[in-house]
């Protein structure tokens, strides 16, 4: 997954305006903010030309994927995150197994390697 940095002036041309009908969705992950909310990172596997593309954590940012974990980021925390995705993400053992019975060992491996393919590690 890449890591990207957004200024809180690009939001709106990033994501579009506050009504409905002018939002744009976008495969990303929300994972820091600046306390004062003007820079923003976020996770995708998509290359976006209107963000700065980052190859670590910058400091100043406060972690907000998950706040329970109380965690300053940094570039651990970040493949951290990625790991938590990819568990949410995995079917649970059970149907796994399920998987296996009724559609055999390839279907079972195209399930999993979807899950990694959309979060991959960096």
């Amino acid at each position: 997954m890449k890591l990207y940095k957004l200024e809180a002036s690009n939001w709106e041309t990033f994501f579009g305006g506050p009504d409905r009908e002018d939002r744009i969705e976008r495969d990303v992950i929300g994972l820091a903010q600046t306390p004062n909310c003007d820079a923003f990172l976020y996770l995708s596997n998509e290359t976006f030309d209107q963000l700065e593309l980052l190859s670590s954590v910058p400091s100043g940012f406060d972690f907000i994927y998950c706040q329970e974990w109380g965690l300053t980021v940094d570039d651990d925390v970040v493949d951290r995150v990625i790991i938590d995705l990819r568990k949410k993400a995995y079917p649970t053992w059970q149907d796994q197994l399920d998987d296996i019975y009724h559609n055999g060992i390839d279907a079972w491996k195209a399930t999993i390697k979807a899950t990694k393919d959309k979060y991959p590690k960096r």
